[in-house]
């Protein structure tokens, strides 16, 4: 039998040319959830132009003497300009600099990932797409919320909670949205929460709806309440819940009182067991 502490064999890995970038996700915050893509690349990128939901953890796992650059985005703080960013990469790369894009997430789940892989493109530079654990899944199985489960859903929409003006997004049909999947999970939402529940409650989606409010996922900062969908902006802003948050609405939810890491053995075991005699008597 092997040693447990013996570390397993990794396969190998491309290495990053120079010249070149590498357009990386890093996941929801907790270093654990590094792809080995990323980490293979944290360990060889000369510069790693990193945004505003990489954790120092994972920067701290970068080469020793990469250069490290902030380009961070957040809404309603100061920001460096999407314009701006892409240039930075296309100069780092044309100086020969293996380079690392670092993006918290997934970069192509509302990380504007595409438009920069694309500023590369249009510039020449050759550039690696490398995608990481978006926050929806990362962050709700950390709180004890399957994103799925054949007995409450079996969709699930992903929307974005604001415009780049930062208001509520334009264009979005709401009566399908909440008419539609029975899950729904918003991104960037919190300053937009009351207006998104509004409109939600006014195309049929009941007020009692399930909601989680999951703030600073994965991380050592992480915080997670639950409300109706009807009372959730109200209650967040009386929690002090803070960016970034993910808006969770839907029966799923539910299920967090059986898988809350938090929570005793015993309590989740009862809650797993009232929700099973819940769904045998649902289903008649």
């Amino acid at each position: 039998m092997d040693d447990p502490a013996t570390p397993p064999r990794l396969p190998a890995l491309p290495a990053i040319e120079p010249g070149s970038v590498w357009l990386v996700g890093a996941g929801p915050g907790d270093p654990g959830l590094l792809t080995l893509h990323a980490a293979n690349a944290l360990a060889q990128a000369d510069c790693v132009v990193y945004d505003a939901l990489v954790s120092p953890e994972i920067l701290a796992l970068a080469r020793p003497g990469a250069a490290l650059e902030y380009a961070g985005k957040r809404g309603g703080k100061p920001s460096a300009r999407q314009p701006d960013i892409c240039g930075r990469l296309i100069r780092l790369a044309r100086q020969g600099l293996r380079v690392l894009r670092l993006k918290g997430g997934d970069p192509f789940v509302f990380g504007r990932g595409g438009e920069e892989a694309l500023a590369l493109a249009a510039a020449r530079i050759p550039v690696r797409l490398v995608p990481g654990v978006t926050a929806a899944a990362g962050g709700l199985a950390a709180a004890g919320i399957p994103m799925t489960h054949r007995t409450t859903n079996s969709a699930v929409t992903l929307l974005t909670g604001h415009d780049a003006a930062g208001g509520v997004p334009d264009g979005l049909d709401w009566q399908a949205i909440a008419q539609g999947a029975p899950v729904l999970i918003f991104y960037m939402a919190l300053r937009q929460l009351d207006a998104i529940a509004q409109r939600l409650t006014r195309n049929g989606l009941s007020g009692e709806t399930p909601v989680a409010l999951i703030s600073h996922a994965t991380t050592g900062a992480e915080r997670v309440l639950e409300a109706p969908l009807a009372e959730a902006a109200a209650t967040a802003e009386r929690a002090g819940i803070e960016a970034p948050c993910l808006v969770v609405v839907g029966d799923v939810v539910r299920l967090r009182r059986a898988l809350d890491p938090a929570a005793s053995l015993e309590s989740r075991a009862e809650a797993a067991q009232a929700l099973a005699r819940h769904w045998r008597r649902a289903a008649g």
